[in-house]
């Protein structure tokens, strides 16, 4: 089956066409670390989780690459008013994002370069672009042309005459006009600076996008991405300093991702409504937050709310039940199955997970359909709970082969990630609780993490149910549920997950 995916570019549809046989080259537009990461952030950075993943599934190799911006005004005027070095300051807020982006289980990129340690790179890149009549020096600033550039605007479709209108040269600046923008600024005091051609300073904000996406996946690669926020003036302007360094297609395909809402407005500080990640992930369980992403596509602009999460986390209980079910039923290699020897309603049921893969292959083909990926996986476990409640006994390599199929293609959602729990979950009152249920039963309690704690009160209820002490194992049903944890039940024990 044929990929197509929308190209902001061309504002349609296209088939995909890597620019290397199987092999795909991916840069997204990464954070300025300046504060911690937040929901818009891991809205974007899931999203092209889910793209990579599935370009994984159909046998690419993928190589993925995003940026760090380390040095930036917004970073050093939070670094000045804190009172210490700009680049110590935005090391730290680095590893706190990327903390937090992994405990939400979004899959790290290839490579992480970081704006500091590309400035040579910058720096003949804005040489070259001057070289070839798109830039100029003023001052010890370096501006980029853009009314010499004739194609500025055909990625957001903005027009020079509309652009020119309104826009002036702001005080203290030294451009030949409104629109130019900078490649290099003069150093300015308390900032930190390098040694230029033109004196020193430090690289503007657009270049340094051009400049690694180039130097590490070369021209053209395959795909851009970043926020829709990011069409104009970044893209745009990463699109027009980089074919005027080199004379070359920069990127084949653009994918912008549609921005996200609370609660129906706009997330802003001044509204209020920036929910950081770390603080999600003290209520809620990373799955949950990443499959209320899926079902959203990745070109609209989904709401987020509790509703929402809400409804995320019912669905992804019936489709954790569903696996728990086939786990249970399941035996052999899913490869050895003899379908030739299936009686009927496991014939129909063989057919019915067939169905299931093209049709969840069909919709992620068309554009990354997340959504009608979810439904088809919904329609799935619907199917599944019949067979499996007309048949008490059923074929247990299907079941196996049935399993296989889910767990693939929910991973290419990013469902059934290994079971953890938040390091922000892991505080003594949790453990306290958790150490109690286990003294009440006899159980022995070194201090352990949260994980191991639930498997040995989980071992203690198996040992009662062995017994058919029912009452013990349900009074600790009872108790986990109190605290946000459900226990199902299987024929080879019992399974906890985070409510």
């Amino acid at each position: 089956m044929t990929l197509n995916i929308y190209n902001t570019l061309s504002r349609k549809k296209e088939v995909f066409i890597p620019v290397e046989k199987n092999n795909v080259k991916m840069y997204v537009c990464g954070m300025t670390v300046y504060s911690d990461a937040h929901i818009g952030h891991a809205r974007t950075y899931f999203a092209f989780d889910v793209i990579r993943r599935y370009f994984e599934y159909k046998g690419f190799e993928v190589k993925y690459v995003q940026n760090i911006t380390d040095v930036d005004d917004k970073i050093i005027m939070a670094a000045n008013k804190e009172g210490i070095d700009a680049l110590e300051y935005s090391r730290s807020f680095a590893d706190r994002c990327f903390g937090d982006l992994d405990k939400l289980g979004i899959r790290r990129a290839n490579l992480y370069p970081k704006a500091s340690e590309t400035i040579p790179d910058m720096i003949e890149m804005i040489q070259k672009i001057i070289e070839n009549g798109y830039g100029y020096e003023s001052e010890g600033d370096v501006y980029f042309s853009v009314e010499k550039f004739e194609d500025y605007g055909k990625l957001s479709g903005q027009k020079l005459d509309d652009l020119k209108s309104g826009s002036r040269i702001q005080p203290g600046e030294k451009k030949h006009s409104p629109l130019d923008f900078a490649l290099w600024k003069k150093a300015k005091p308390s900032e930190p600076s390098w040694n230029s051609p033109w004196g020193n300073g430090r690289p503007g904000w657009h270049i340094e996008c051009s400049a690694m996406s180039s130097k590490y996946l070369g021209l053209p690669f395959d795909i851009h991405g970043g926020g829709m926020d990011l069409r104009f003036p970044h893209h745009e302007n990463e699109i027009a300093q980089t074919e005027a360094a080199t004379g070359k297609t920069f990127a084949k395909y653009w994918m912008n991702i549609g921005l996200l809402t609370v609660d129906g407005e706009k997330m802003s500080k001044s509204l209020g409504n920036i929910i950081n990640i770390k603080d999600l992930l003290k209520t809620w369980n990373p799955e949950i937050i990443r499959f209320f992403f899926a079902q959203a596509h990745y070109r609209s602009p989904p709401d987020f709310s509790e509703k929402g999460l809400k409804n995320a986390e019912k669905g992804l209980s019936r489709i954790h039940r569903l696996r728990e079910k086939l786990e249970s039923f399941s035996e052999g290699n899913s490869s050895n199955i003899e379908k030739e020897n299936f009686e009927r309603e496991e014939s129909i049921y063989y057919e019915v997970v067939q169905s299931f893969k093209e049709q969840f292959e069909q919709a992620m083909d068309d554009d990354i359909n997340t959504p009608e990926a979810v439904a088809i996986l919904f329609d799935f476990v619907n199917k599944s709970n019949k067979y499996l409640e007309n048949n008490p006994k059923p074929n247990e390599k299907l079941c196996k082969y049935a399993l296989d199929i889910i767990i693939k293609l929910g991973s290419v959602l990013t469902l059934f990630q290994p079971k953890t729990i938040s390091a922000d979950l892991e505080d003594e009152s949790l453990s306290n609780k958790l150490q109690e249920i286990i003294l009440k039963y006899g159980g022995n309690t070194e201090r352990k993490s949260i994980n191991k704690l639930l498997d040995i009160i989980l071992e203690i209820r198996n040992e009662s149910r062995k017994r058919k002490d029912w009452k013990i194992s349900d009074d600790i049903r009872k108790e986990l549920e109190v605290i946000g944890f459900e226990i199902q039940d299987t024929i080879d024990g019992s399974v906890w997950r985070k409510k």
